[in-house]
């Protein structure tokens, strides 16, 4: 043991001092337990954090947004998108790139919505200060007009469409006397639940058949022959027309 303290001072020198440590504290009575102290490894690459090599974004700290997305002040929100999807794949990894390019995105669609909202508004409030301008008599035919659901609107043009494509079918057949009668049942039907007075409904109904009639009778005839198909006659034409104007009498009128 002691040659080999000597031929190792450092060991020699640390053992000693823990053996007289140890019968100093013995003589004291008390129990001695060395302590050995961790020594913290080097980190490696892995413990880099996310992002450590990833390229930085240059215009990190660009104010303007549009000019940190590198697009034009009239850029459309395709291209905004287009700019923000290529920016992140290009600089995917680096956390702060990531935020900056994600803050100026948001920004600009925000800002697109609200010029969306804002435009809807104006629009709005410009017809209605067409309709506040104009003639009494234009005010009183507007108070029998309304505007019905999307959905709405689209059943019953499908219905209408329906008999119309009916009508056609059964051209060389016979006239579409039947499918006249059905449309007009069906435009006094949505009429009636709609302004809850049933002879309202008849009237309206009624109306609209007979003036699309008329309508179709003048106008069908100056449509070139070239246009119409052989088998069309002028009776099918003709209720063409009116299943039109039976689909605006039960869909927009009250």
């Amino acid at each position: 043991m002691s040659s080999t303290s000597l031929s190792s001072p450092s060991l020699s020198t640390l053992f000693l001092g823990h053996e007289l440590h140890l019968n100093q504290n013995a003589r004291n009575g008390i129990a001695y337990f060395p302590v050995l102290r961790r020594h913290k490894s080097p980190r490696c690459a892995v413990d880099i954090p996310h992002g450590g090599n990833a390229p930085t974004f240059p215009r990190i700290r660009v104010w303007d947004p549009y000019k940190r997305l590198g697009i034009s002040p009239y850029a459309l929100e395709e291209e905004i998108w287009s700019a923000r999807n290529f920016l992140l794949q290009q600089y995917a990894g680096h956390e702060g790139s990531e935020e900056s390019i994600e803050a100026a995105f948001e920004k600009l669609l925000m800002a697109s919505f609200q010029h969306r909202k804002k435009t809807k508004i104006n629009l709005k409030s410009r017809l209605k200060k067409k309709v506040e301008e104009s003639p009494p008599w234009i005010k009183n035919l507007l108070n029998f007009v309304e505007l019905p659901p999307v959905e709405v609107i689209f059943r019953r043009l499908f219905l209408f469409a329906f008999m119309g494509g009916w009508s056609i079918m059964n051209s060389s057949e016979g006239g579409p006397a039947f499918q006249v009668a059905v449309s007009l049942a069906a435009c006094i039907y949505f009429l009636n639940e709609k302004t809850k007075s049933l002879g309202r409904a008849f009237v309206i109904g009624l109306g609209a058949l007979a003036t699309g009639w008329i309508c179709g009778s003048i106008f069908v005839p100056m449509i070139p022959t070239v246009l119409i198909h052989p088998t069309w006659t002028l009776e099918l034409l003709t209720s063409l027309v009116a299943y039109v104007f039976l689909f605006i009498a039960c869909t927009f009128l009250k």
